[in-house]
């Protein structure tokens, strides 16, 4: 299985599809976003390539194809305002495997390990992240990657008939290698 990232800098309309089906998938959206109630995990939303374009002014976007198929995406957003701890030079990292066929296959795992890397040349000193309190096997992930705990926020996304915390984790950029990890 090859598993291979590729920077978004020019989207096409099937792209814009392609995100738009991953967006309004009922299994990625209590992981994907916040909701406060049911009828926000109910709602649709669509993009349009404006939007995608807006959203590359203030995200880098990668790709992640598996055996030549976009499976997911990956990105990063420096020093936003919703960061738990406002320390400068932080990247704030999300990433959805959003083909079924490509989620518990380590592209998650190979994902993040190369969005590091981006984010260690790039000459940040940190990396924060949220994961709802409910998504065990991605706190398992971000836990065997190294990240730490470092703060929760109280009834923050709805899922299954209650509010859950998000957890916000950490990892300092001084811990990431730059060479191939065996």
């Amino acid at each position: 299985m090859r598993i291979h990232f590729v920077e978004l800098k020019d989207p096409d309309d099937h792209l814009v599809d392609t995100f738009n089906r991953w967006e309004n998938d009922p299994e990625l959206i209590p992981l994907t976003r916040p909701n406060q109630n049911q009828s926000e995990v109910e709602r649709r939303s669509f993009m349009t390539m404006e939007d995608l374009h807006e959203s590359l002014a203030h995200h880098n976007i990668y790709l992640i194809y598996m055996n030549e198929q976009l499976v997911g995406s990956m990105n990063y957003m420096i020093d936003p305002a919703h960061l738990y701890k406002k320390e400068p030079g932080t990247a704030w990292i999300g990433i959805t495997i959003g083909e079924p066929e490509a989620r518990g296959k380590g592209a998650g795992y190979k994902a993040i390990r190369f969005l590091e890397k981006q984010i260690k040349v790039q000459g940040l000193v940190r990396i924060e992240l949220g994961v709802f309190a409910f998504n065990l096997p991605a706190q398992k992930l971000y836990k065997n990657l190294g990240y730490k705990e470092i703060g929760r926020i109280p009834e923050f996304t709805y899922w299954q008939g209650q509010m859950w915390e998000d957890i916000r984790m950490e990892k300092y950029t001084e811990e990431i290698e730059l060479t191939p990890s065996k």
